[in-house]
This record gives C-alpha cells, sequence and structure tokens, in this order.
C-alpha cells in the first residue's frame, strides 16, 4: 500500500470555472501512481469542487446561474463583513461541496467521457486556491 500526499495551487480569476483534470492527471503521473483511490480536497469556504461535463461550455454557465438563483447575491444575509459575494459563496461552496473522490487505474482517473474536475471560484476577486491531494493505493 502507497500513499502520497501533496498540494497544489491554482489561481483563479474570480466568479468562474477551472478545469484542473489535467493538473491532476500530471500529478497522478509525475508521481508514478498507478492504481486506488485520489482524493481532492480544496482548503478554502468560497470556492468548491465538482466534476461536471466538459465537452460543452454552457453545462458550465448554467450551472452558475443555478447557483445564483439558489444563493442570491443580494439576500439579507447577516454575515456581510466580506462584501455581498461573501455569503452566497459559502452558501454555494457548501452546496457543491469542498472534497471528491476518484477511483484510479492504471494511472488514470476512471473519469466518464465527457467529465472533467472543475474548481469553482464563488467570489468577485482573484485567488490562489489550494488543493490538497492524497492518493492511496499502489
Amino acid at each position: 500500500m502507497k500513499q502520497q500526499i501533496d498540494e497544489i495551487t491554482v489561481s483563479t480569476r474570480g466568479r468562474t470555472h477551472i478545469e484542473v483534470t489535467r493538473h491532476l492527471a500530471n500529478w497522478l503521473q509525475n508521481n508514478n501512481l498507478n492504481s486506488g483511490l485520489l482524493t481532492i480536497f480544496i482548503r478554502h469556504t468560497s470556492a468548491s469542487l465538482t466534476i461536471q461535463e466538459n465537452a460543452d461550455s454552457d453545462v458550465m454557465s448554467d450551472l452558475a446561474d443555478a447557483l445564483d438563483g439558489l444563493a442570491p447575491r443580494h439576500a439579507p444575509y447577516r454575515h456581510s463583513l466580506e462584501g455581498p459575494d461573501d455569503m452566497p459563496a459559502h452558501i454555494k461552496s457548501s452546496l457543491t461541496g469542498v472534497d471528491l473522490t476518484i477511483p484510479v487505474k492504471n494511472g488514470h482517473m476512471m473519469l466518464g467521457t465527457w467529465q472533467g474536475v472543475y474548481i469553482l471560484e464563488h467570489r468577485d476577486h482573484s485567488h490562489s486556491r489550494k488543493l490538497a491531494l492524497h492518493f492511496i493505493g499502489e
């Protein structure tokens, strides 16, 4: 049994989604990791992770619109110290989640044909987002 723990940093450009599938695949390859489980954890409360279709960018735009509807920017939130984008970002992060676990076989994530791994940046401004990576297997 082998374990590998690491962290990668991804810069965001404000409210957006960033596909990190290639970053994760490169990490697996660079560390010669073969078969097991990869856990990805984003170390923030106002950004999140998701696995979603990567063939049609409209999917991610529609997802962003749906999340905006579920956590509107100008609702009467009590927490407002960090600006009007902060509390909606916390809600969106809770709804979409901060961790993923992906099976790995023969050095490749077992994602479906059209699946990609994304960081969802819920804040208005750029951030450096840290992803904690943990692989256990062979």
